[in-house]
């Protein structure tokens, strides 16, 4: 099948050529239909892995911190084979998209093979044309409601737990800042729960888009129209919530929340731009200042989303899957239109092309989907599969030819195994690497 891949040390993309992933228990393999490009958070790793070792350095000093324990730990030799070879290695795209269920694992009943499911994670929603996704990371998408649209669930998830964090009320006023994918959702989320929402971005198009979407004024943040705006729809109070929802390294976002926002009003970090809070503005007002983490609760537990384990509604009722349902619901009752917000579609094999488009700025876009070709009529085999472990017994292998080389073969190809492992075993006399055998397709390439 194919992937589209990113060599994060040189930063160049490709449509690689990889294993089919095994369908293991607790998940479904799924066929893509549509990905979704997420421009906000895609092109900034795009642009990431295109930056000077210093300049990646800069970016991440979480990991410039996990480095410098490694070197405490195992040294400066065995420290920069570890991290050259953990750079100079594919990284998926990807993380919401929809699909047909091709396989279904042991252990699932709530789906079956040729349903039409959401897939959400950056580890199993990727632009790949296969993809083993996790039962609590797929919802099955709801009659009538097109492919490409509910490619949206994931970014609308992560839209929807924004506004949950907000507590918006009836008649309340919000101020949405940046205007991007995830701020024109949460727009019309915050409409449809009966929320008038003030708009900022500096584009004069997504401000028109935002206002045909159901805000009731938006205006670039240096302006006085979004002040105005805020003035009149609260009889000079300010806003009930603010909704950061933009990137960059302005700290304007967080000082125009302060400024907009009313006496102990709320003020919810959806994207990632600067955080330094202006102490004596948020004091005075008491502001409460919220986090949303990604698409809800379960994120980041393994126990939620690799190993199924959901957690009781009762407790929490909105979870990661229960979002991702909500949301293919609104869209499939005409609540929430994400028709407005595709700028284009581009053919899977384009995919390359359409990042340096982007990166580039010659495609301007809201969002952009991947358009897959649809399945042939005679699927490879998944060459990529769980390893089976026998236990005792066995034949012994006969001796080999003195001359003849080694073959060796990997059971598992993780972190350790491509870093500390193979590396050694490359090119050495006597040695022949034949065979991988894991489940992640990016690994066994």
């Amino acid at each position: 099948m194919k992937q589209v891949v990113q060599n994060y040390k040189t930063g160049e993309l490709a449509v690689l050529d990889v294993p089919v992933p095994g369908c293991k228990p607790g998940g479904v393999l799924v066929r893509t239909s549509y990905s979704l490009i997420s421009t906000g958070t895609e092109l900034m790793k795009v642009s990431e892995a295109g930056m000077s070792m210093l300049g990646k350095a800069r970016s991440r000093p979480d990991q410039v911190a996990k480095v410098m324990q490694s070197v405490a730990t195992n040294g400066l030799p065995a420290t920069y084979q570890k991290v050259m070879g953990k750079l100079d290695s594919y990284t998926p795209l990807g993380y919401s998209l929809c699909g047909v269920v091709e396989q279904v694992g042991p252990g699932v009943d709530d789906v079956k093979v040729g349903d039409v499911v959401a897939c959400a994670g950056n580890e199993h929603a990727l632009h790949a044309e296969l993809n083993w996704v996790p039962r609590n990371l797929y919802a099955k998408v709801p009659d009538g409601l097109a492919p490409r649209h509910a490619a949206f669930g994931t970014v609308g998830s992560i839209a929807m737990q924004g506004v949950r964090q907000g507590e918006p009320q009836l008649g309340e006023v919000a101020l949405v800042i940046g205007l991007g994918l995830i701020g024109q959702l949460v727009v019309q989320l915050l409409t449809a729960a009966g929320v008038r929402v003030v708009g900022a971005d500096p584009d004069p198009a997504r401000c028109e888009l935002a206002e045909r979407l159901g805000a009731a004024a938006c205006g670039d943040p240096g302006s006085t129209a979004v002040e105005a705006a805020v003035a009149e729809l609260t009889d000079g109070h300010g806003v009930d919530q603010v909704y950061l929802a933009a990137g960059g390294g302005s700290n304007q976002p967080v000082e125009l929340a302060a400024r907009l926002c009313r006496d102990r009003g709320r003020i919810v970090d959806i994207g990632k731009c600067r955080l330094d809070l202006p102490w004596n503005a948020y004091y005075e007002k008491e502001l409460d200042v919220r986090f949303s983490r990604s698409y809800g609760p379960g994120r980041y537990d393994p126990e939620y989303e690799l190993e199924g384990r959901d957690y009781p509604i009762g407790y929490v009722r909105w979870t990661e899957r229960r979002n991702l349902a909500c949301f293919l619901d609104l869209m499939a009752r005409g609540r929430v239109d994400v028709e407005p917000l595709v700028s284009h579609v581009a053919d899977f094999e384009d995919a390359v092309e359409t990042y340096r488009r982007l990166k580039d700025g010659d495609l301007k876009a809201v969002a952009v989907l991947f358009r897959y070709p649809e399945e042939k009529s005679e699927a490879p085999a998944p060459s990529v599969a769980v390893p089976a472990v026998r236990r005792g017994g066995g034949v012994p292998a006969q001796a080999r030819p003195a001359k003849r080389p080694v073959r060796l073969a990997f059971v598992g190809a993780g972190n350790y195994a491509t870093s500390m492992l193979l590396p050694h075993l490359v090119g050495r006399d006597g040695v022949e690497l034949s065979t991988v055998v894991t489940t992640t397709a990016l690994s066994a390439a």
